[in-house]
């Protein structure tokens, strides 16, 4: 039981699992805020020569 113990404790492979998928959280973020940004440019852009074609 003891070194079943140990072994538990000294297993990084959740930890390491666990950084990744933080990391592609933090990537998706950064993702979603710069889609976000330049959709809203382009809603303003778009609309700007919309009403100049009118």
């Amino acid at each position: 039981m003891k070194n079943l113990v140990s072994r538990f404790v000294k297993d990084e492979s959740g930890a390491t699992a666990i950084e990744y998928g933080l990391i592609a959280a933090g990537i998706a973020l950064v993702i979603i805020a710069a889609v976000n940004g330049i959709g809203t440019k382009l809603t303003g852009m778009f609309g700007s020569i919309s009403t100049s074609l009118k």
